[in-house]
């Protein structure tokens, strides 16, 4: 049981840190888009610049990398963009699949549990002729809280997993429309 809630523990614990992670004004604030939008179509590329490097957002570091080639080819633009997105998107995605690995091994914990428990039941009734109904009934209950206990961590973990992961993807889509959104507007102009 101990295990079981220790991953109890560990898996709100993560929900509840990309809970943080994962809110979109922290990931892609509005506010910086439509300012820097306006920066790169204006062609003030050092205060583009600027702004990136004062926010502090995932988007914010990838479009710094962008704007620094400001006016190159597209293709490169995008390069270095999609080099710099997937180490954010990796960010992004930090112990989302731990949540997965817990929902396995908590389900796992609690029937080992069951099976530890059902392997003491049967030692006892080798060891006995006549065994007391109430003796057994006691030890399949205390077999069954383990799978019980398992399964009410694993579930909800299950679902974290679940709602976490879509999130992260969503964000990073939506990191990517805007990125490849920026890249015709800093690739559009030339110096």
């Amino acid at each position: 049981m101990i295990p079981i809630l220790f991953c109890s523990i560990l898996a709100l614990s993560i929900f509840l840190e990309k809970l943080w992670v994962l809110r979109k004004k922290k990931v892609i604030p509005q506010n910086f888009i439509v300012e820097i939008e306006h920066l790169l179509r204006s062609e003030k590329v050092s205060e583009a610049i600027a702004l990136c490097k004062e926010t502090n957002a995932p988007i914010s570091r990838i479009l710094l990398n962008g704007i620094k080639n400001f006016g190159k080819r597209r293709e490169e633009i995008k390069e270095i963009i999609e080099e710099v997105g997937k180490r954010e998107a990796a960010y992004l995605d930090k112990y989302v699949e731990a949540l997965s690995t817990i929902a396995s091994v908590s389900t796992l914990l609690g029937l080992l549990g069951t099976i530890a428990g059902m392997i003491k039941i049967f030692g006892v009734i080798s060891y006995h002729k006549v065994v007391n109904p109430s003796i057994l009934a006691g030890g399949i209950s205390e077999a069954l809280y383990t799978t019980s206990a398992g399964l009410s961590v694993a579930i909800p973990t299950l679902i974290f997993y679940r709602y976490i992961s879509g999130k992260s993807d969503e964000l990073i889509l939506e990191m990517e429309e805007y990125c490849l959104r920026m890249v015709e507007l800093i690739k559009e102009r030339k110096h």
